[in-house]
């Protein structure tokens, strides 16, 4: 493992193509096995679980093939507990800027480990590395309109609500537009 993030508490781990598909093949004990990392069982809403499995599936996977050399652009990053050895949770971001320099951040964690701070820190780290790319001028994000909780993970780190929108999902989920400018 070459390239990772660290913060006080958290070490962030952009994964490679062959560990995403350890997750897909395998699933994710041995994705920890592989990364050296304790036992944990995500507990995520059903959402946040169907999302993940798809990102893996149909963004990840596709995407960290068709750009090795850029793959932290487009993959997961593990979210590392230091104390515990264990993953807490993903985060990522939607690809290289685009033609008008905007990205996209998401994220998930573990229920058992939200309200700690953990999701702010991560996303903090994050947004720092990302903006060091000049060509990175907006990145953006959504929150589900009754997800307090990841609302302010973007207050915290100086994203603007932009707007609000309904995603066309099987059932339609209604969430604010975010947006985080380069200063």
């Amino acid at each position: 493992m070459s390239f990772k993030l660290q913060t006080p508490r958290l070490t962030l781990i952009p994964l490679q193509q062959q560990h995403l598909l350890v997750w897909q093949n395998s699933g994710r004990k041995d994705l920890e096995k592989m990364l050296d990392l304790q036992h944990n069982p995500w507990e995520l809403e059903l959402f946040y679980e169907q999302e993940t499995l798809l990102a893996l599936r149909d963004f990840w996977i596709p995407q960290t093939a068709k750009f090795p050399l850029d793959y932290y652009w487009y993959t997961n990053w593990e979210i590392i507990l230091k104390s515990s050895s264990c993953s807490v949770g993903g985060i990522g971001l939607a690809g290289l800027p685009d033609d008008e320099g905007t990205s996209e951040i998401g994220y998930a964690l573990d229920q058992k480990f939200r309200g700690q701070g953990i999701a702010t820190e991560a996303a903090q780290a994050l947004t720092e590395w990302a903006f060091q790319d000049a060509g990175l001028q907006v990145l953006r994000a959504e929150t589900p309109v009754d997800n307090a909780g990841s609302q302010r993970v973007l207050e915290k780190n100086k994203f603007q609500k932009t707007g609000e929108k309904t995603l066309p999902l099987e059932i339609p989920l209604q969430v604010f537009t975010w947006e985080r400018r380069r200063y």
